[in-house]
């Protein structure tokens, strides 16, 4: 997989290489050949701050970069992208975020939490440029927008289809770092598995405690959490950790087991040995997030303040790739409905 620029040391050493991507000369005009038609050009220079895993971790920020790469070639905006590195200081990521305003790009978009302090100091330094933030409502000011996500809802649907696919009644969550937004993930999947088996039983496990992030980049915790699951009688495991969940999906493909991906339609994602034991993905659509708040930015509507993608707004949702759910989609639809108008209310905690 493509990978963009590292940042880790060399930030704090005052240098920052900020790549252009979406060709090999960010200055060239794109070319028409053919019939095709030259996409529309704006003078919009956005930067991108990915948390760990950056492109390439075919989860998370791999869905905020298709919304980058959507604006590129819907919008004709130029993008540089920078990667948060493992272990790295709370400085690093105020330097990369205040590298790119100083470079010019404006609106700047941090993808995650992680991003929250950094975001909220780094906005007041630089007045005049926009910031989003993903999954982050902490950061406010007058020129950040957060974007977040009713992350719950959608782990309820998940939730209802593990449950309905169980043969032993116990099943699994894998969290990436132990914080209150993946709380938000297990509260819903317990509730969508409780809403369908109230007796069923739900094996949790987060991989690292804060200020540890590691638990989003370590595949080989991820598998050894899920691997203690189905020793322990689970035969579904739904994981919220990043590009840890890679070892959860290995774990189930060598216990002949089930998984549940997390933000992007992992079935079309993950590594092709291990796609066939996703049964669904919980979708958060972090791709229609970034490419809304970009458009907004061209459109000169930039708000600040809160916006929630949840399921009444197609902001979060279940993907039904490779037909595993296709003979329970009518009940998952039937809990979606009663969400979305209000009979069942999902907890977040």
């Amino acid at each position: 997989m493509f990978r963009v620029t590292r940042l880790a040391t060399a930030i704090l050493a005052g240098a920052l290489l900020l790549t252009a991507c979406g060709g090999d000369d960010a200055t060239d005009e794109p070319k028409a050949s053919g019939s095709e038609s030259t996409p529309p050009q704006s003078d919009l220079k956005v930067g991108l701050a990915y948390d760990i895993g950056g492109r390439g971790d075919q989860s998370f920020n791999d869905a905020a970069a298709v919304g980058l790469d959507k604006a590129k070639s819907e919008l004709g905006i130029e993008a540089n992208e920078a990667e948060a590195a493992q272990g790295e200081p709370e400085s690093a990521k105020e330097e990369r975020l205040r590298l790119l305003a100083q470079n010019g790009f404006n609106p700047v978009i941090a993808v995650g939490f992680a991003y929250s302090a950094a975001t909220g100091k780094v906005a007041k330094e630089f007045p005049e440029t926009q910031f989003a933030i993903i999954d982050d409502a902490g950061a406010v000011g007058p020129n950040i927008a957060n974007l977040t996500f009713a992350e719950h809802e959608g782990s309820f649907l998940v939730g209802a289809a593990a449950a309905l696919k169980s043969k032993t009644a116990n099943i699994g969550f894998v969290g990436g770092v132990d914080v209150p937004l993946i709380h938000k993930f297990e509260a819903g999947y317990a509730a969508g598995a409780k809403a369908v088996k109230p007796d069923i039983k739900v094996q949790s496990k987060y991989l690292t405690q804060p200020p540890d992030f590691s638990g989003f980049g370590d595949p080989a915790k991820g598998k050894t959490a899920a691997e203690g699951m189905f020793q322990g009688g689970a035969d579904v495991v739904y994981q919220a950790a990043g590009g840890s969940g890679g070892g959860v999906f290995q774990a189930a493909k060598a216990a002949n087991a089930m998984a549940i991906g997390v933000d992007s339609d992992q079935a079309k994602t993950a590594a092709e040995g291990v796609r066939d034991v996703i049964i669904t993905s919980m979708l958060k659509k972090v791709d229609v997030a970034v490419f809304d708040f970009i458009k907004s930015v061209t459109e000169d509507a930039f708000k600040a303040g809160e916006v929630v993608y949840d399921l009444k707004k197609d902001g979060v949702g279940y993907s039904t790739t490779g037909g595993k759910v296709d003979d329970i989609k009518a009940q998952l639809e039937d809990y979606k409905a009663k969400i979305v108008s209000g009979e069942i209310t999902v907890p977040d905690k």
